[in-house]
């Protein structure tokens, strides 16, 4: 089935120039108190002093420090320079999204009990704006681009039939989109429109959808060959590369005309794939990176140089001797980062996008998101999803 375009429109052009971004609700009974942003820190990254620099906010995930975010220097070899106390009872991180207009930093959690929140985070001095249970439930949500509102999916393991959209400022819901239930993974890519899948069972979590974000007209994409797990999108969201249950590889859709085609695994651990879980396009779109089943501690880099037309390029090892769930990387492409498999104690570890050569570890995390300052200000964030991040704009 080809994309139905419902009063959304994809960012193209006919004269194009390339350009490269890179260098230069209700309380939950209630929920625990956050900590009010209590942070150990040392003097290169003081709350409340001026700040210039790229860092990794990473929200950790080993179960001692499960919640908390730890604050690395991209720049100087990732070194640890603070981590942030933020709320109790974390037992899922499921996202994290920041906006640069505004300065804030959300993160998406599940409680022990099963309660869904999300809390907000002034970067400017670590302070816990607002933490609030969602009704239904949360999973991997996304922020429009100027910072006002949430996207927030209502959970993989829940009935709901929509996702809600909050008002960014205070957590509250001011939508429902309706369209599928158990929705999942949301992403907003650079060029938009929004992007959602689901893990429903009756057909419809084998669709893609795309979701206008001024009318929130929906349309889909699909089917695929199965219930669609995470997936990333270019830079002007021409193509998506999709992880499907039950495939030893990805599928790779061209939005435009709907043409969906298969790229295959010829050599992979024996057994059924169940889910390769993680996936990211590298900044510059050269390569996509995929994780392998839970049990492989390997990366599967596809060279994308045709993007309907994969090759696999190279099988990297892994220094964990478990699997990877999760792919992203920095915002100017220098480095990818594996997060070990979901709540783990491993380490997640960076490896430089280039040569593919391992480069270092982190705190166990697949919840990222790089956070840049110029002179003080929040000047760019990037993105939990390794997205692609070419864009053309018109020379007309």
């Amino acid at each position: 089935m080809a994309a139905k375009q419902h009063g959304f429109r994809f960012v193209c052009a006919d004269a194009l120039v390339i350009v490269t971004i890179g260098p230069a609700a209700r309380s939950a009974g209630p929920p625990a108190a956050p900590r009010s942003g209590t942070s150990t820190e040392s003097p290169a990254l003081a709350a409340h002093a001026p700040r210039a620099g790229r860092f990794l906010y990473a929200v950790n995930q080993a179960a001692a420090t499960r919640g908390s975010i730890s604050v690395y220097d991209i720049d100087a070899g990732h070194r640890l320079v603070k981590t942030i106390e933020t709320v109790r009872d974390v037992d899922d991180v499921k996202g994290v999204v920041a906006s640069a207009a505004t300065g804030r930093l959300y993160v998406a959690y599940r409680t022990r009990s099963g309660v869904g929140i999300i809390y907000c985070l002034n970067v400017y001095d670590d302070a816990v704006l607002w933490n609030r249970a969602i009704d239904p439930d949360i999973d991997r949500l996304a922020i429009s681009p100027d910072g006002q509102l949430l996207y927030v999916p209502t959970w993989e393991g829940r009935s709901a039939d929509f996702i809600n959209v909050l008002d960014a400022g205070t957590g509250d819901v001011v939508r429902k989109v309706h369209f599928s239930s158990r929705s999942h993974d949301t992403l907003f890519p650079l060029s938009g429109p929004l992007f959602q899948e689901t893990k429903a069972e009756d057909g419809s979590g084998k669709y893609l959808y795309l979701i206008d974000p001024q009318s929130y007209t929906v349309s889909r994409v699909g089917p695929y060959a199965g219930i669609l797990g995470p997936y990333s999108v270019d830079g002007m969201s021409r193509y998506v590369v999709n992880n499907v249950t039950g495939l030893w590889g990805m599928q790779v859709t061209e939005l435009k005309s709907g043409r969906i085609v298969t790229a295959s695994l010829a050599e992979h651990p024996a057994g059924e794939p169940n889910l390769l879980h993680g996936i990211g396009w590298t900044p510059d779109e050269r390569e996509v990176w995929q994780s392998s089943r839970a049990d492989d501690p390997h990366i599967y880099v596809w060279s994308m140089r045709d993007p309907m037309a994969p090759v696999l390029a190279e099988r990297i090892s892994m220094k964990s001797r478990h699997g990877a769930h999760w792919v992203t990387f920095d915002i100017e492409g220098n480095y990818a980062y594996v997060a070990p498999n979901k709540s783990s104690d491993d380490a997640t570890e960076i490896f430089d996008a280039h040569t593919h050569k391992s480069v270092g570890l982190i705190g166990s995390s697949e919840d990222m998101i790089e956070v840049d300052f110029t002179d003080g200000k929040v000047n760019r964030v990037g993105d939990q999803y390794g997205v692609g991040r070419v864009v053309r704009s018109s020379t007309k």
